[in-house]
């Protein structure tokens, strides 16, 4: 499938994921105001909106719509965006830029940033446990989300990361950061569009491989185009990366051993979509769209 496939799909479900974003962040009077512009500030920044497509793609390839699918798809962008701001932070990766808006430390202060992605955190899991149906496919999707956010995946892959940077990496630590801190969430979205429609183990089973390979392509793609891409397509400083010394898949391969690695990495997520046939066409379609990415 191609580049274009993925991307007319997008065009016409990202407006359904902005309104619905839009919708989850309506708070009553408690909820201070400015609290709720620093968190529509970065939540509702343009963006890719990947995460939340992944879960929509998953859930229709396994034979559920994209409705049902919803908050699930919502969960995973607060849960992403909340990691966005504080990453953002000058304690940790420190930029001031950030979906081609200023980031929301920035914009908003450290305090208000921090809060704020406290609460798009608290959110996602309120969002999960009142509107997923049953219950019981709920408190999975929470506690999937909840790991796939923690010390073992996203929180520790950062911690790891942080402590590379000007240090010597191999493939296997970079593989072993990215598989939490990127892939993690790439992965926990796939799972919950599978859990919300219901799918058996052997099709969670070929999503999960497919999420595996295309979050450590993503990564590669990522780290490239931080030395070989623009700011202005970016929506971040480009060579950011580069000027700390930070440990990246080209720094350890160089450019082009990335590159081949990043192409096989998403022939082979492709290949782990073959039982499901061509219900995971829209899949294929967004594994391209990884590979041909130029933000």
């Amino acid at each position: 499938m191609s580049v274009a496939t993925f991307l007319d799909y997008a065009n016409a479900v990202r407006a359904e994921i902005e309104s619905a974003l839009l919708e989850y962040t309506e708070y009553d009077p408690d909820c201070p105001a400015r609290l709720r512009e620093a968190m529509r500030h970065s939540l509702l920044a343009p963006g890719k909106r990947l995460r939340p497509l992944l879960v929509l793609m998953a859930a229709e390839a396994c034979g559920c719509d994209r409705e049902r699918a919803m908050p699930a798809a919502v969960a995973v962008e607060m849960v992403h965006t909340y990691s966005l701001i504080h990453d953002d932070l000058p304690a940790m990766d420190d930029d001031a830029l950030r979906r081609g808006l200023p980031a929301c430390h920035a914009a908003y202060g450290e305090a208000l940033a921090i809060l704020a992605g406290d609460a798009l955190l608290a959110r996602a899991f309120e969002v999960l446990a009142r509107h997923i149906e049953p219950p019981l496919v709920a408190a999975r999707c929470c506690a999937e989300l909840g790991h796939a956010a923690g010390a073992c995946a996203l929180v520790g892959g950062q911690v790891d990361d942080l402590a590379a940077e000007r240090g010597t990496g191999t493939v296997d630590l970079l593989e072993h950061i990215h598989r939490r801190k990127t892939g993690a969430m790439l992965g926990v979205s796939l799972r919950l569009g599978a859990l919300v429609a219901g799918a058996a183990a052997d099709v969670r089973q070929c999503l999960e491989v497919f999420g595996r390979k295309l979050g450590l392509a993503f990564q590669i793609v990522d780290d490239l185009l931080d030395i070989q891409g623009n700011t202005n397509n970016l929506g971040k400083h480009a060579g950011k990366d580069h000027d700390r010394g930070k440990v990246t898949f080209p720094s350890v391969l160089g450019a082009a051993a990335s590159g081949d690695r990043a192409r096989q990495l998403i022939a082979d997520a492709c290949a782990a979509l073959g039982p499901l046939g061509p219900n995971a066409d829209q899949l294929a379609s967004l594994a391209q769209y990884v590979i041909e990415r130029n933000r």
